[in-house]
């Protein structure tokens, strides 16, 4: 049976937020101001499905992927661009005020660039032997087979067809496939997880499928399988050798613009923390100017760093040291080795190094976010300790979805 909504504002999440005796109901693919109808969604008490749309918005635009609505890739390409944008933004004011944190939020900064350069495909079989090859189904347990996604980055051309391609040479091996592929300055990175051990005649199928798509490596689950040369990426003066399955920003525009950010709030510093540095996105640019002690837990892009840092003149020193900062946060008698900290955590924040940057008497400190949840509850502790938070940027790498990052100062 359907129901009629008016949907009163698009939520966190990106889905239409409705009212109803007191309670909210989430309507993905609604606006604010539109009336829908609605059918339940099984599970999901709280969430409806969009039947029709009665009452358009005024702010409503044609989606441009055909994909849309059934892959769960992106949750708004329904939406005009400078309400998007504008919405975005309110996001991180709006978690900011809740966490009872006063600071100025710049205008959003667009780091979409010419598009992604980095993504996972998953590839199952069916009961009925079908291989789907593509992104998770939006609100379901199924993959929806893509042959085209229009946010990529043209140097992602073919990634998609050498995936549906791997998929199909390792079908036998009956087992769900997670395939990354990232795009090097020199040709494709993929590495594949899921796959058992691989035969003679399947790595000779996989080298003539490397050669065809000019994949400049490919590994299964981060081990080396064909190697026709080494991926590398510029990142400010340096090249640097990609570790297999490495995390980098999703697109180039994105790491410049944040990396840009984070060298203007460090004026003033001369001996920079640079804290879960990766491979060393902000270490090599910030290197063109103030010396720099890096840290990471991944083994691997600790490694790339400092080959990197080896090869590359004009920059000032690097040290680079392998640390699990969550178990092992740098604390205050080790920090005083420093006059700025940069720090850059997943997801989950940095709550650890967090608490020891507060106790620390480091006075300048440059936070990097992609998550603004955990990063108000990281900024708490930093401003209990006598931080003062004066700036935040926030920066859109992952448009047509609910996901902004941010760069803040903290001083004191």
């Amino acid at each position: 049976m359907t129901e009629r909504h008016t949907i009163d504002h698009v939520g966190h999440f990106g889905d239409g937020v409705a009212l109803a005796d007191g309670a909210s109901i989430y309507v993905p693919y609604a606006l604010g101001g539109e009336t829908v109808d609605v059918l339940p969604s099984p599970g999901h008490p709280e969430r409806r499905t969009l039947a029709h749309i009665v009452t358009p918005s005024p702010q409503r635009i044609d989606p441009f992927c055909p994909h849309f609505g059934t892959c769960g890739g992106c949750a708004i390409q329904h939406w005009q661009p400078d309400a998007y944008r504008n919405w975005k933004r309110q996001l991180v004011i709006d978690t900011f005020n809740h966490a009872g944190i006063d600071c100025e939020v710049d205008e959003l900064i667009d780091a979409h660039g010419t598009g992604r350069r980095r993504m996972t495909l998953h590839a199952r079989q069916s009961q009925q032997d079908v291989l789907r090859v593509g992104f998770a189904a939006a609100g379901r347990h199924e993959i929806i087979a893509i042959d085209h996604c229009p946010i990529l980055d043209p140097a992602m051309h073919g990634a998609i067809e050498a995936a549906n391609e791997i998929a199909e040479l390792l079908r036998p091996v009956s087992k769900p496939l997670d395939i990354q592929i990232t795009a090097a300055d020199n040709g494709l990175d993929v590495d594949v997880r899921g796959s058992g051990p691989l035969g003679t005649s399947l790595l000779t199928s996989l080298s003539k499928l490397a050669e065809k798509h000019n994949l400049a490596r490919l590994t299964r689950h981060g081990e080396l399988v064909i190697m026709r040369k080494p991926p590398v990426v510029q990142v400010g003066k340096a090249q640097v050798t990609l570790p297999p399955g490495s995390f980098m920003q999703p697109t180039a525009v994105g790491e410049e613009t944040l990396a840009a950010l984070t060298f203007d709030r460090c004026k003033g510093a001369k001996h920079i923390a640079d804290l879960f540095c990766g491979f060393g996105p902000f270490a090599f640019r910030l290197a063109e100017k103030f010396r720099i002690a890096a840290f990471d837990s991944d083994a691997g892009a600790i490694a790339a760093l400092q080959n990197a840092a080896k090869q590359t003149q004009g920059l000032k020193p690097i040290k680079a040291e392998m640390r699990d900062l969550f178990r092992r946060p740098l604390v205050p008698q080790e920090l005083r080795d420093y006059d700025c900290v940069v720090f850059d955590p997943p997801r989950q924040g940095a709550q650890a190094q967090s608490q020891q940057l507060a106790a620390s008497k480091i006075a300048l400190a440059v936070a990097v976010s992609c998550n603004p949840v955990t990063f108000v509850r990281d900024a708490r502790i930093l401003i209990d300790g006598g931080f003062k938070i004066d700036r935040v940027t926030p920066v859109d790498q992952f448009r047509h979805t609910p996901h902004v990052e941010l760069v803040a100062r903290f001083r004191r």
